[in-house]
């Protein structure tokens, strides 16, 4: 017979409410003694009624036991849960005659979504262990092929290191080669131009010599030339000239002496002029210091007077030197209100003039006596 015990809502070892369904298959045993037990127990009913009662015995095993158990446990391990309940179930189903040929879990789930998060923990777990397995063969894949790819340029600096070599070898050579040429090539140029230049200094030679004999020919003709010529400049022209050169020496000779005497006369009248002024200067300077003498005797005899008389001579021209510079004024406006003090002011510097006259000529004014002029202005 096959059954299908289902337990609904079923609390675990943590409180979680699972509901699991088990498919078992059980047979009535045939041993005599199991069989005689068998029909005391299920003698007179039906199929379904044995299966109802087995059916019971094992959802109570089945529930007893979630009750024992962890919802890991249970999802994990669903065959050792299987065994558990078949152990359990067994004795009591035995003493029916009935034998439990195997049980196992079918299905188990939840109405909280406890085993899908255990899932997606799990998952979770696996995916993250899967991430860093894939993320540590990238790694050592990456240090792998990095190994490999130094082992490639390693060889590969070698190769072009040993190729560098060679071909470094081979310039070498061949600029040895190609030096050897040239140093061969320079010296047949050379011996060739060597050879070449004797050649041409014989023919130089020759045609110097040639043009040695020439010269001297031209050189003897032109010596004749000479000869003529000097002959006939004597005759034409050295002749008239020595004539001409004595006559314009004698002419030379002539306005020398000429301008000599002329000199000589010009020097003369200028020392008899230098004399006659001289002569007249000194006269004039000593009627000049007679004339002063004289009047520092009159200026001793008059004294006071006569030092009064030089002042006043030279007030004009101490008065004009003063007013020079009034003379590049055009006009000169004298502004005032009513109470005019042009007067006063003409008055005060009046006033003021001895003291003037007495600072420049030390000539005190105030006590000499009064002398009236001719146009009757006292001073």
């Amino acid at each position: 017979m096959t059954l299908q015990p289902r337990c609904e809502d079923v609390e675990t070892a943590e409180g979680v409410a699972l509901t699991v369904t088990g498919v078992a298959q059980v047979k009535i045993m045939t041993e005599k003694e199991l069989l005689a037990v068998a029909c005391e127990q299920f003698l007179g009913k039906n199929v379904q009624d044995i299966k109802n009662v087995v059916l019971q015995t094992l959802e109570g095993h089945l529930r007893s036991i979630l009750g024992t158990l962890t919802v890991e446990q249970i999802y994990q391990d669903r065959d050792q849960f299987a065994k558990l309940v078949r152990e359990v179930a067994a004795p009591d189903v035995g003493r029916m005659g009935i034998e439990i040929l195997s049980f196992t879990i079918k299905d188990v789930y939840d109405k909280v979504d406890y085993l899908s998060s255990l899932g997606k923990t799990q998952t979770a777990v696996v995916q993250r262990d899967a991430d860093i397995g894939v993320a540590e063969a990238e790694r050592d894949a990456g240090i792998r092929e990095a190994e490999c790819k130094k082992e490639m340029l390693d060889v590969k600096f070698l190769a072009d290191t040993k190729i560098a070599d060679s071909k470094r070898a081979f310039e070498l050579q061949k600029s040895a080669f190609s030096e050897e040429v040239n140093i061969k090539m320079a010296e047949a140029q050379l011996a060739y131009e060597l050879q070449g230049a004797r050649e041409q200094q014989k023919i130089r030679q020759e045609e110097i010599e040639i043009e040695v004999v020439q010269r001297k020919k031209q050189i003897a003709v032109e010596a004749q030339e000479i000869l003529r010529t000097d002959k006939e400049l004597i005759a034409t022209v050295r002749r008239p000239a020595e004539a001409e050169a004595h006559r314009i020496q004698q002419i030379a000779e002539g306005e020398k002496v000429k301008q000599v005497l002329l000199a000589q006369a010009e020097a003369e009248k200028i020392r008899k002029i230098g004399e006659a002024e001289a002569a007249v200067i000194e006269a004039m300077g000593k009627a000049e210091a007679e004339r002063m003498k004289l009047k520092a005797e009159a200026y001793q005899k008059y004294g006071d007077s006569a030092k009064m008389a030089l002042v006043l001579e030279s007030l004009p021209q101490i008065a004009a030197r003063i007013a020079a510079p009034l003379t590049k004024v055009d006009e000169i406006v004298v502004l005032s209100g009513d109470n005019s003090k042009v007067t006063s002011e003409v008055n005060r510097l009046l006033a003021e003039l001895p003291a003037s006259v007495h600072a420049l000529t030390g000539v005190d004014l105030s006590k000499i006596p009064l002398i009236k002029k001719a146009t009757g202005v006292q001073v």
